[in-house]
């Protein structure tokens, strides 16, 4: 138990936690409406070199004359040298951020926070579940798991969001169901359109899909991104369908303004967002209500 918990706890560190490291935005691309993928390198050739992260963790973007946000990371780090982070627009700070283009400049303090315990996962089953905006820091863990595929047992995908028009990384997910080493589950809460329906024959909600995985539950880690609101009920579904409590891990994001831990924003009873998460036991949110 004590080696899985150092494992759990070992992180990279930000070469300097207090300082933004200009980055150049290389390529933008239109995902849904309001959502886009930004790809960014770092100005300085060593950070370039030297950064590194692990799926689940995430960084302060500074968007020039709007602001500071926290966005999630949503490219693997078995990928170096590039930065990609997956923005809504949603306030005066992503709607500036949306208007940028590839050749402007912005600044990128981190990562910060803890991740995905990706090396207790080894040896292991792991059932991702998705849901809406939740597919963008999973997207990390997914293609770090792909590209380390023999470290891991089968893999599992679950991904529901409201209708076809707002599935995030369409092409990449249409490719995931296509390959023989994973199995990838979709579902759209209700059919709209033609569309819909060919994106999915499955209509309903995301905790539907949970009693079709063909997973031994007790050999099984399940990492879990999506609206707060639906913690709850996946996790009283995977406990249904016997998954641990202790190998269930949810990515929660409340609002950071520092990223270390000082300015108390994101303070959940006597847990920080950034600091102790974002990504949390599911023990932690049955035991700290206001999490969810």
């Amino acid at each position: 138990m004590k080696k899985s918990l150092e494992k759990l706890l070992t992180k990279p560190l930000p070469v300097n936690p207090f300082k933004p490291e200009k980055a150049l935005i290389t390529d933008v691309e239109d995902l849904a409406p309001d959502h886009k993928k930004f790809s960014f390198v770092f100005l300085d050739e060593k950070v370039n070199e030297e950064w590194n992260h692990i799926p689940g963790q995430f960084v302060m973007l500074t968007v020039p004359k709007a602001g500071e946000i926290p966005i999630s990371i949503c490219s693997s780090p078995t990928r170096r040298g590039t930065i990609e982070l997956t923005v809504r627009k949603v306030g005066r700070k992503t709607e500036v951020l949306h208007k940028m283009k590839p050749g402007d400049l912005v600044a990128i303090r981190g990562p910060y926070g803890n991740g995905f315990p990706v090396e207790i996962m080894e040896g292991h089953n792991v059932l991702i579940i998705a849901g809406g905006l939740g597919i963008a820091p999973l997207r990390s863990l997914i293609w770090y798991i792909l590209d380390k595929r023999h470290l891991y047992k089968d893999v599992y995908i679950l991904y529901g969001t409201r209708n076809y028009e707002s599935v995030l990384y369409k092409d990449e997910l249409r490719r995931l169901k296509e390959r023989k080493d994973i199995k990838c589950l979709y579902i759209l809460d209700k059919f709209e359109n033609e569309e819909d329906r060919k994106w999915t024959d499955r209509e309903g909600l995301l905790t539907a899909l949970i009693p079709e995985v063909g997973l031994d539950p007790k050999e099984t880690y399940v990492a879990v991104c999506g609206p707060p609101v639906a913690y709850k009920f996946i996790g009283k579904e995977l406990i249904k369908n016997g998954y641990p409590e202790s190998q269930v891990f949810v990515s929660l994001e409340r609002k950071m303004e520092c990223g270390i831990g000082k300015c108390g924003h994101c303070q959940i009873g006597y847990k920080f967002a950034c600091v102790d998460g974002p990504i949390f036991p599911l023990w932690d949110t049955k035991n700290l209500p206001e999490m969810i």
